[in-house]
């Protein structure tokens, strides 16, 4: 994995900015796009924060779009071995690379019911849980409204990019502070 200082991600042009950046977020690059324009950022704690603010204000369908970039977990992509290696690594660190056969089925029970009830994947930041805590959030999430559930998603997507910024910086600025969602009031984030 490529590492990057603050300084180095400052003076990239836009199309290298994107090019390294990318892989903080699942889909279609336009968060990172976007935030190339309000370069220099002071800190890497700056620039998450740019990131998630981007994120957050971004019109309801393209947010919904973003979670539904999101790859399910133990799903189709990762028995394929079609799975991105952020997220290969991050499913493993759960644990979803050993499932037993009849764990395997529960997880595709539970995406399933969750993409049919909400639209879009269950989102959790999987680097951060065991697998029995994926499952006990599934079970739990299941129960929200779709509003609750886009709100969960996006505070997990910035916990998914912070660790990501994090590694992409050998740094351990961004995963130690708050997490949008936590940190940022109910007035950034609009649904």
């Amino acid at each position: 994995m490529i590492v990057l200082t603050l300084d180095e991600i400052n003076v990239l042009d836009q199309d290298h900015f994107v090019a390294m950046l990318g892989g903080l977020f699942e889909g279609p690059p336009w968060i990172i796009t976007a935030a190339w324009s309000h370069r220099p950022f002071g800190s890497v704690h700056a620039l998450y924060e740019v990131l998630c603010s981007i994120m957050y204000a971004a019109p309801l369908e393209r947010r919904i779009a973003l979670i539904q970039s999101h790859p399910d977990l133990a799903g189709k992509a990762a028995l394929s071995g079609t799975l991105g290696a952020a997220s290969t690594t991050e499913q493993a660190a759960a644990g979803l690379n050993r499932l037993a056969p009849d764990e395997l089925a529960l997880f595709n029970r539970r995406n399933v019911a969750y993409l049919e009830r909400f639209g879009f994947p269950f989102v959790i930041c999987a680097r951060r849980s065991t697998k029995e805590e994926i499952l006990q959030s599934f079970a739990v999430r299941l129960k929200h409204s779709r509003e609750e559930e886009v709100r969960i998603a996006l505070e997990e997507i910035a916990k998914i990019c912070a660790l990501r910024l994090d590694d992409l910086c050998g740094a351990h600025s961004v995963e130690s502070t708050d997490y949008p969602g936590e940190s940022y009031g109910t007035s950034r984030r609009r649904l």
